[in-house]
């Protein structure tokens, strides 16, 4: 394989005058593809993109300026409850039509090659999609993927195809454990990694936390910083893994074995607790059950982490939503004393339910 260049390309990278020019261009091209994804018209969603492209935008700019805002607000809606679960699908599905809509140059071999993948059991794709096209657009070979790839397969594509990197994306915190796991064993394939999205936090932290070569915030940052340098491969002699001191109490474990009986328990325990219940409909019942088996899932992420602030966070984005659905915040506080309960033993995970109720406590 020949080895990437280091020489920048055509594209202004770093030029940030010229992105956000390029942004306010972009912005009534991002309205209209949004009025055309709300009302579920993929023909006027691609005839939106390629009238961009014919204006004069850049096909990355129509990429994460056009295609990626339009996807940032399908975010918002849901989670103003604006949208269906459904209806979050279907607008995801069109964005993603677009993108594949775009031209994509054929790669002239100066660059390197990349592979781009979700971890395991990360099923928001589009994020890594973007960065994939966005490198393609740049110039590098790409193998993407997808969602939700076992570490096993990961590996062994990766071991077969030789990339000079890989690149990881999860927006969810609780996929932390499987891009841990996912980090260490492309590494230990002698090959440095990427790692991107929400769920590693806002600066980066968690990729730190868990060994991560580098790691950037989206995909035009990311396309940017691997035009300036790649990392180093690593010296798999000298390779250590990179441990987590604190699951050796096995609080974390325990959560996860348990999660099962532990809903349980405490969806049983909240309908004493918490006598609106026993008004609620089916439906509000079915979102309750998983609103405590995400707060579950988050407190494993936490307690794996060792980070406070992925379940205190979560936490005050829950509260927002059950806002927005007329449901009280308050509602969860006798949750939280149910998991404590159950977790009388284990004081890291009290130590974060306690800050779970602080947070709903001063949650409007």
């Amino acid at each position: 394989m020949s080895s990437p260049t280091r020489q920048q390309p055509a594209h202004r990278v770093g030029s940030r005058a010229l992105e956000a020019a390029d942004a306010e261009q972009a912005r009534p091209w991002a309205d209209k593809l949004w009025s055309a994804v709300r009302s579920r018209d993929e023909y006027a969603a691609l005839d939106i993109v390629q009238s961009a492209l014919d204006a004069g935008l850049d096909a990355e700019t129509v990429l994460l300026d056009v295609i990626g805002a339009a996807q940032h607000r399908v975010g918002v809606e849901w989670a103003a409850n604006r949208m269906s679960v459904a209806d979050e699908h279907t607008a995801t599905a069109i964005n993603e039509r677009a993108v594949a809509a775009l031209p994509v140059p054929r790669p002239d071999g100066s660059r390197g090659q990349v592979m781009v993948a979700c971890v395991d059991e990360e099923w928001h794709a589009l994020p890594a999609r973007m960065l994939a096209e966005t490198l393609k657009l740049r110039g590098w070979r790409v193998d993407y993927l997808g969602a939700q790839v076992p570490t096993g397969h990961l590996v062994a594509q990766a071991r077969s195809a030789d990339p000079d990197l890989v690149c990881l994306s999860s927006s969810i915190p609780t996929r932390l454990p499987m891009a841990h796991r996912a980090i260490t064993a492309v590494q230990a394939a002698g090959i440095p990694v990427m790692v991107g999205g929400a769920a590693f936090g806002h600066d980066g932290r968690y990729a730190r936390l868990l060994g991560a070569d580098t790691w950037a915030s989206e995909a035009r940052s990311a396309a940017d910083q691997l035009t300036r340098a790649l990392p180093d491969r690593p010296d798999t002699a000298r390779l250590t893994v990179n441990d987590l001191p604190h699951l050796e109490d096995q609080e974390y474990t325990h959560v996860v074995r348990s999660a099962v009986r532990l809903l349980g328990h405490t969806f049983d325990g909240l309908e004493q607790r918490f006598p609106a219940m026993k008004d609620y409909s089916e439906d509000q019942r079915d979102r309750t059950e998983e609103d405590l088996g995400q707060i579950i899932d988050f407190l494993g992420a936490a307690l794996y982490m060792n980070e406070e602030d992925i379940f205190t966070r979560f936490l005050a984005w829950t509260a927002q939503i059950l806002e927005v659905r007329r449901v009280p915040a308050r509602s969860l506080l006798p949750a939280l004393d149910l998991l404590a309960e159950q977790l009388h033993d284990y004081p890291r995970a009290l130590h974060i339910l306690d800050a779970g109720k602080t947070t709903l406590a001063t949650a409007n």
